[in-house]
């Protein structure tokens, strides 16, 4: 039996009430959560309160410590940037081809300013990719991935202060990149696409994040079909984490991301983005990237310049529910709602 726990019921601030407290963050308090059990018979969910699990020390009596130990563990730094509140992560593409701005960045010199200029809006981490990953695209040769993002990692090292992310499926990008300054690996493979990734990652001693897809980029949108999305990606992600443990990369460097839109449904998007809690139960820091994403067009009929407001939802779904990293296109606006929306709680 695989046991899951959902944190539900956000409170605003520390009470008299009893409370779970996630990831060790004293904001990120929650009245009880959804208990999940899973087996071969099928699915069987209830509803605890706070005081129920911290009655029988965090839920030893029902099999659940280890996981809750993990949920309600704090999280480490990530490259010395502290995870006590949400990060923004500004995406970078040196492509021609990506979803949203396909070619408005290729030339590196274009991609430098672009970088520049998030961090002005408030970019703490920059995302940095060659090579689109938009459903139905083509890979890109090493060489090529290479010639597009390591002059823009090696200027933006030099001169902004922000975290620098090498987004890339290559064990050889992230070697090169990682010795141009990078400070973090984002794979939308988690470490599967290259078969001396795992080795490379781990020996580069960067964080990782471990995202899940289902199938190659060219293939990945044509049925995907799950038994359950939220607790399948779940366990594969948990497959992930014990494959870079074995590898040498410790938990504590590892980030995960559910991977909205990749090989998902309308409805899988949905289902995941509405459970992002669940995800605190593998003990890692928490990424969602959502902005401009399909889905949002799917619902409202949008185009993806359209997307903004469905962007900024979904930033602030996701950091109700303590996501501490965002991934986003438009950071100006994703900061800007953070904002208000972070002034209300605490006021």
């Amino acid at each position: 039996m695989r046991h899951y726990v959902r944190p539900i019921g956000r409170m605003s601030a520390p009470g008299s009430a009893p409370a779970i407290t996630v990831a060790g963050r004293s904001d990120l308090l929650f009245a009880g959560a959804e208990v999940i059990e899973r087996e071969e018979a099928g699915v069987r969910r209830s509803y605890r309160t706070a005081g129920e699990f911290l009655s029988d020390g965090s839920g030893a009596a029902s099999g659940l410590s280890t996981l809750m130990e993990r949920l309600c563990r704090p999280r480490p730094p990530i490259s010395g940037l502290t995870l006590n509140r949400p990060r923004v992560m500004g995406i970078i593409n040196v492509t021609p081809d990506s979803f949203s701005d396909g070619g408005r960045y290729l030339a590196q010199d274009a991609a430098i300013e672009h970088g520049f200029r998030l961090e002005a809006e408030g970019a703490e981490i920059l995302d940095i990719g060659g090579e689109s990953t938009r459903p139905g695209s083509e890979a890109v040769d090493l060489d090529e991935e290479c010639r597009r993002v390591l002059p823009v990692i090696a200027a933006l090292t030099k001169r902004s202060r922000a975290l620098i992310s090498i987004d890339t499926r290559k064990a050889e990008v992230m070697r090169r990149a990682a010795l141009e300054g990078a400070h973090l690996i984002n794979d939308v493979s988690a470490l599967t696409h290259d078969p001396n990734s795992l080795g490379a990652a781990a020996a580069t001693g960067l964080p990782v994040v471990l995202m899940h897809a289902r199938g190659d980029p060219r293939t990945m949108q044509q049925n995907p079909t799950y038994d359950d999305v939220v607790l399948d990606v779940s366990d594969w992600l948990e497959a992930r984490i014990e494959a870079c443990e074995a590898a040498g990369i410790p938990r504590a460097r590892l980030i995960v991301d559910p991977g909205i839109g990749f090989g998902k449904t309308l409805a899988h998007n949905l289902a995941l983005l509405g459970s992002l809690s669940l995800y605190h139960g593998l003990g890692c820091a928490l990424l969602l990237g959502a902005s401009r994403k399909s889905f949002i067009g799917k619902l409202m009929g949008a185009g993806v310049d359209e997307r903004l407001p469905g962007s900024l939802a979904a930033a602030l779904i996701g950091s109700e529910q303590g996501a501490q990293i965002l991934r986003v296109h438009d950071v100006a606006a994703t900061r800007q709602a953070l904002a208000v929306w972070e002034g209300a709680r605490a006021a």
